[in-house]
């Protein structure tokens, strides 16, 4: 008898994309997902681990789901906590029947798995199958781990070096897909292939991009370390029709960037985004700024300030910065208080607030091509799936595929498309 499974995935879509790789092999093995946990025979809960709030997230749902599910069956934990804390997980969580890092593949049998995955796993959910696509839009992973030492980040201490996969292997999963938009990720995108040259070669992320665009309508790309974003590749984006750059920057000031181990200054950033803008006007740009980073001064946070007001971004992450054990910034001094930390966040998010919106506002009567991802929902080029905003269109466009529309309205980070739900109920509202 096939048994039935339940899957939460927190974190990065990075995760995402390994719970469809644990999803499609417990399909393989002839089981079958459920979405109510109190009928699954196994729960796995696939954590993250990235800063503290993620990791009391993770803990708080393993709770939760533990005290839902049925009697006999099995929590399986794993992702970056069950390799980052697996033994600790294992002795402070009772409720955990299976703490399964990367190495270590998900079961459903009752016999206990050792912990003790190895930096580079040999069970590696990169080369898992995988089910089609139930969105009209997919994450690819291209490749797994970091090689970077940035000061804030313990990612390469459990995720292990990189590892690109095959072009060929990576072509066959967008088939498999059938979706109409793919995005691709990795902890260190524009770098792929670098850990095998002979194969695959410095600037294989290039080749890459153009072989996968000529599969499906729509090629995204999140996560780009900005000394990699190099003519060629901006050229790539450019020529798949969906300019979007996601930059990974973290911040402005070259001496705080020298703190983090990180590469450039504003006025670099600011160059190349200009000159992308000029090769193409409606270029969507996105990026992620760490706030309170030990050293931080009231003159690196001014030049932060200035470079968000500068460079006019569409999209903006800040974060408070977070301690992380066996990083380089558990060594510095000058730790930021927290007190300081959010008050320089908040100044930040309502800068960035306030230019989003002038910025969706700007789109008003243009007439764009979006995506319809679900009923009544759309994106352009503009928006990346789950973390940007969306377009309000007609509940009448088929989801799956592409239309033409006029934009009417914004409401803060969404666009109202004419003929949408959302317009007909403002309508009716400026009728009383």
């Amino acid at each position: 008898m096939a048994s039935q499974f339940y899957i939460e995935t927190l974190g990065c879509p990075k995760n995402e994309v390994d719970s469809e790789k644990i999803m499609g092999l417990l399909i393989s093995e002839g089981n079958t997902q459920t979405d109510d946990v109190s009928q699954a025979d196994v729960v796995v809960v696939n954590t993250c681990a990235f800063i503290e709030e993620a990791r009391r997230e993770s803990i708080d749902t393993i709770l939760n789901l533990s005290d839902q599910r049925k009697e006999g069956s099995r929590l399986v934990v794993t992702g970056c906590m069950a390799e980052r804390y697996g033994d600790e997980l294992a002795a402070e969580l009772p409720e955990v029947d299976q703490v399964a890092g990367f190495g270590v593949s998900v079961t459903l049998g009752r016999k206990p798995v050792a912990l003790g995955a190895t930096a580079v796993p040999t069970f590696d959910l990169l080369n898992l199958p995988r089910p089609k696509s139930t969105s009209p839009w997919a994450y690819l992973k291209i490749a797994e781990g970091c090689d970077r030492s940035c000061g804030f980040c313990a990612i390469p201490s459990f995720r292990g070096p990189q590892r690109s996969r095959d072009i060929a292997s990576l072509l066959t999963e967008v088939e498999q897909l059938e979706a109409r938009e793919i995005v691709l990720v990795a902890q260190d995108l524009a770098s792929y292939g670098k850990d095998r040259p002979e194969e695959l070669g410095a600037g294989s992320i290039v080749p890459l991009v153009n072989s996968v665009a000529a599969l499906v309508d729509r090629v995204r790309l999140l996560y780009l370390y900005p000394s990699d974003l190099s003519d060629e590749l901006i050229a790539a984006i450019l020529d798949t029709g969906v300019p979007y750059f996601d930059l990974s920057l973290q911040h402005v000031s070259k001496t705080h960037l020298r703190r983090m181990r990180r590469w450039g200054d504003g006025e670099r950033f600011l160059k190349r985004i200009n000159d992308i803008r000029a090769l193409s006007p409606d270029a969507a740009f996105r990026s992620n700024f760490i706030v309170g980073y030990p050293g931080e001064t009231e003159e690196d946070h001014d030049q932060l300030l200035q470079f968000v007001e500068d460079a006019q971004l569409d999209w903006c992450g800040f974060f408070t910065f977070s301690p992380e054990e066996g990083t380089h910034a558990m060594t510095l001094p000058d730790h930021v208080p927290a007190e300081l930390m959010n008050e320089r966040i908040a100044e930040l998010r309502e800068m960035q607030d306030n230019i989003t919106a002038n910025r969706r506002d700007a789109l008003i009567g243009r007439t764009v091509e979006v995506l319809v991802d679900e009923v009544g929902i759309g994106r352009t080029h503009w928006e990346a799936p789950s973390i940007d905003g969306i377009v309000h269109v007609s509940r009448d466009l088929p989801v799956g595929e592409f239309a033409t529309v006029l934009i009417v309205d914004a409401m803060g980070p969404d666009l109202v498309a004419e003929g949408s739900s959302v317009e007909d109920s403002d309508d009716e509202e400026g009728d009383f």
